[in-house]
């Protein structure tokens, strides 16, 4: 680690992660280039040096860019790297958009990693869920219990803030990084996904980056395109005529119709209504 400040308990917690990992003797790492992947990267080449491998898989719910940036980390890093292509979309019980989507996202992941790991004789499958997603709707948690894929950063006990300060510490580029979940992630529940729809999301998303901005989702309601936007940057829609580019691109897009929430940016706010059903009936 270098010389930038990091909490005493957060550096337990770096401990307890370097002697889980070594306790794994070796790992595939579900490596998507985010922050948490990323630091669990960093840190098994810390803890197991060259026992242990990224594996970034290449799907249509992945933004554009994202796999390159993938290649370009695990070189950083200094791991070896796979890629495999996965076929979520194939599967109609991910299509269709169920709640529990996201297992079927990892099922499929997690059956392309395994007959890795089982041919180049790593002992575990890990991947980067850490103790903030243990209070969220996280039906791919289910897939990874089920199939025996070690959490090294939720054991260790660590957050997405102290993997912000151990990742800046390290000196890693996306100790800063926006969350990027998968694209898929835009739609309401019970919307079908399709590539096009993805596409569409994608391209509408990376005009709002090429603005300047950070923090932010495009939700697709069909001919509505919802944007969340961080509170912080929502003015900016408003300066040197953004807005009205905004507007004009994602109608080109296909878009009829473009809504700002004023709520604002929330990972994860089409689990909103889930939680409040979820809340009704427990009531």
């Amino acid at each position: 680690m270098s010389a930038e400040p990091v909490g005493p308990d957060t550096q337990a917690k770096y401990a307890r992660l370097l002697d889980g990992l070594r306790g794994l003797e070796s790992v595939v790492v579900a490596f998507s280039g985010g922050v948490d992947s990323t630091f669990l990267g960093w840190a098994a080449r810390q803890a197991l040096g060259d026992r242990a491998l990224l594996v970034t898989a290449d799907s249509e719910s992945y933004a554009e860019g994202e796999l390159d940036e993938a290649r370009r980390l695990a070189t950083l890093i200094g791991l070896p790297h796979r890629v495999v292509r996965t076929r979520e979309l194939e599967n109609p019980a991910y299509a269709e958009n169920p709640p529990n989507r996201c297992f079927f996202c990892k099922e499929e992941l997690f059956t392309r990693l395994e007959p890795i790991a089982a041919e180049e004789g790593f002992a575990h499958l890990v991947y980067g869920a850490t103790v903030d997603d243990l209070g969220d709707h996280r039906p791919g948690m289910v897939s990874a219990r089920q199939r025996g894929v070690k959490a090294p950063l939720i054991e260790a006990g660590l957050g997405k803030a102290d993997i912000r300060a151990l990742s800046r510490a390290a000196g890693l580029p996306t100790w800063d990084k926006p969350a990027m979940a998968c694209l898929s992630s835009r739609f309401p529940y019970g919307t079908r996904i399709t590539g096009e729809k993805l596409r569409q999301v994608d391209a509408a998303e990376a005009f709002l980056r090429g603005l300047g901005f950070r923090e932010f989702r495009v939700r697709h309601h069909g001919d509505l395109a919802r944007l969340e936007i961080a509170c912080g940057e929502m003015a900016r829609l408003w300066e040197e005529g953004r807005a009205d580019a905004v507007v004009a691109r994602l109608r080109e897009l296909g878009f009829v119709h473009v809504s700002l929430d004023l709520a604002g940016f929330r990972s994860g706010s089409l689990n909103e209504a889930l939680l409040r059903l979820a809340a009704k009936r427990s009531g």
